[in-house]
């Protein structure tokens, strides 16, 4: 198979911090690779030297296949704020461009041969049908303003260009930079269908788990500048990391034991006595500089105290809040629990962020009364991340918060000792805020929400530029969080980790309580309707909201009119509701399987088992469903 990249002995570094060291890999044509790696360790620096917007230190080289074609998404486009959406994207294919303009300059000459030339070119690139392929492109990515200026967009808007940007380019190699970022759903779903059924080959950095998962067939870690290969999807990457660190343990180990023996004996044994006795005084000094840690070293600790919560939270009857003629909320009637986790999902520009600042109490609702209760500590991640002043360094910015911090066990640590637990050691407190890379920057401002031990933790896309193992320890600390959690993220990993229900904003003011996980209310889901495009005249409002999910009531209605049922029955009734559409659904399917005489016996054996089952269990369900509706209604 042909390598459409080969590296060899690739070395990064600024200042003393090295970020790899004379790596080497090769990338076969039809390879889908993810590189992991921590937030600082050189992810995007890497992409960049392979793209050619920095230049490798020493003497390493890459080389790309001869003529192919290297289209590069970056984590943080860069654009025009002055040109249209469609204008744009016109710029990202050069060699389609240059073909536009070569025919529009041999259109104005009168040179026969020119004139040939810009026709074949344009025939060969199919160039007269660019501007409905960029269209199309859009409408795929659920954006449909194409008229709009870039200066205008949202950042997941902005995301969506670059987005059609690169896919317009049809590039046999593709880098990709956190390519789900600020995405809906929807169109995440959209972009792993189509990166997994193409033909291009793909070298990508993303925290997306499930899309790393479904679309990557080899994994590449990048640790303490040496790169690991393995070959296999996500999945199969953590059963080989694990292997490797324990085997790399059980090394470390032997060389400690060894270590500890050889300690020892140049305590007890007078130096330099023979040249036996100095060979082994010069074998220890080797060994003692060789010998590295046992397991992973940079282990993130997250074991900050939470305030104390009272039982009276949060208190919402009939909020509304709208912009203009736009509502975002409409009789929203809730009740917050201790210990809930409630996930919130929906379009661009619904309303989300709005509803996390209601109930935060930075926006006054214009109908409708919301109550906090005494003992409500809130902690709000925001989405745009951590403000900081010009020239402030990681120290300043957390000793300005707090000098000691209150534990999870009641015990208290210096803020700099809190910082080495998010992986700030000493050597960084002084260093300068403005040049840590964008993940370092989330977790230190995740690290100055949960220093303040927030009760009530509203976390609004906190997965964004966090890398794998930060979110293996976040969520961990979630899970076990003992207030309440609010959380808005397209990750539908850490959604369906995280969240026991869903808030789900459907446009115009509609949100619903939906009872299951994020992965099934969008696989359940009826087919999606055509975006509706949100008034121009907002910044920011994104092109669609999702259609209704299966079995979901308004949140304010099934306050209203289920009063006399307990939060946790509710949540059941709406659970039964989900359960008895996916078995009907499932029933219909083996109905069919079972009217088809070509179908094997054994395969008809077993349809007719698990039609009994479903039928057994739908009885069930309906008897339970009628029990609630009876005790609703009385």
């Amino acid at each position: 198979m042909a390598a459409y990249l080969q590296v060899n002995d690739l070395s990064k570094s600024y200042g003393d911090r090295v970020l790899f060291n004379k790596i080497s890999f090769h990338i076969n044509q039809g390879d889908k690779v993810a590189l992991v790696a921590s937030n600082g360790s050189g992810k995007t620096s890497l992409l960049d030297v392979l793209a050619g917007k920095e230049s490798p230190e020493g003497e390493g080289s890459i080389r790309f296949m001869s003529g192919i074609q290297v289209a590069y998404l970056e984590q943080n486009p860069v654009y025009d704020p002055e040109l249209t959406v469609t204008q744009q994207v016109r710029l990202a294919d050069n060699i389609v461009l240059k073909a536009l303009t070569a025919y529009k300059q041999a259109s104005e000459s009168e040179d026969r041969k020119q004139m040939e030339k810009a026709i074949n070119d344009m025939d060969r690139l199919d160039g007269w049908n660019y501007d409905q392929k960029i269209e199309r492109i859009l409408t795929n990515l659920q954006f449909r303003e194409i008229n709009r200026k870039m200066g205008t967009l949202s950042g997941g808007e902005v995301k969506k260009v670059a987005l059609a940007g690169m896919l317009i380019q049809e590039a046999p190699f593709m880098i990709l930079d956190e390519p789900t970022n600020h995405l809906d759903i929807e169109v995440i779903e959209y972009l792993e269908d189509y990166l997994s059924t193409s033909q291009a080959t793909l070298f990508m950095v993303t925290h997306d788990r499930y899309f790393l998962d479904r679309v990557c067939n080899s994994i590449y870690e990048l640790e303490d500048g040496e790169l690991y290969t393995y070959r296999g999807n996500y999945t199969l990457f953590l059963e080989k990391r694990e292997e490797r660190l324990a085997n790399r343990a059980a090394e470390t180990d032997k060389a400690r034991n060894l270590y500890r023996r050889e300690l020892q004996w140049i305590r007890s044994t007078p130096c330099a006595r023979t040249g036996k006795s100095r060979s082994r005084v010069e074998s220890f000094g080797r060994l003692k500089e060789n010998i590295g840690p046992a397991g992973d070293t940079r282990t993130m600790e997250i074991n900050a105290g939470i305030a104390r919560l009272g039982n009276k939270i949060i208190h919402c009857k009939n909020l509304s809040f709208s912009y203009g003629k736009e509502p975002l909320l409409r009789d929203f009637t809730y009740n917050f629990s201790r210990n809930e986790k409630i996930g919130v999902i929906g379009g661009n520009g619904v309303g989300k962020t709005t509803f996390l600042r209601l109930l935060a109490g930075e926006l006054a609702p214009q109908s409708g009364t919301l109550q906090h209760g005494t003992t409500v500590r809130f902690g709000f991640y925001r989405q745009e991340g951590i403000s900081f002043n010009p020239g402030d360094t990681v120290f300043d910015v957390v000793h300005d918060i707090a000098e000691v911090v209150a534990l999870a066990d009641g015990s208290k640590v210096t803020a700099t000792s809190f910082l080495n637990r998010f992986l700030f050691p000493p050597s960084m407190h002084q260093v300068k805020v403005e040049r840590l890379s964008g993940g370092e920057k989330r977790r230190l401002y995740l690290l100055t929400i949960l220093m303040r031990n927030p009760n009530f933790l509203i976390l609004d896309e906190p997965t964004n530029d966090l890398d794998i193992l930060t979110l293996n320890v976040l969520e961990e600390y979630l899970e076990h969080f003992k207030g309440c959690l609010l959380i808005v993220s397209h990750d539908r990993y850490f959604m369906d980790k995280l969240a026991d229900h869903l808030f789900v904003f459907e446009g115009q003011g509609v949100l619903r309580d939906y009872p299951g996980k994020c992965s099934d209310y969008y696989r359940l889901r009826p087919a999606a309707t055509v975006p509706a495009a949100a008034p121009a005249g907002r910044s920011g409002a994104a092109s669609s909201a999702p259609a209704q999910g299966p079995a979901s009531a308004p949140a304010s209605a099934s306050a209203q009119t289920v009063k006399k049922l307990t939060y946790r029955q509710r949540k059941r009734l709406e659970e039964l509701e989900a359960a008895i559409q996916a078995l009907e659904e499932e029933k219909s399917h083996l109905e069919s399987l079972l009217s088809d005489p070509a179908r094997p016996l054994k395969e008809i054996t077993e349809a007719s088992v698990r039609m009994g089952e479903i039928l057994a269990r739908l009885e069930e369900d309906w008897e339970e469903l009628l029990g609630l509706e009876d005790q609703r209604e009385s």
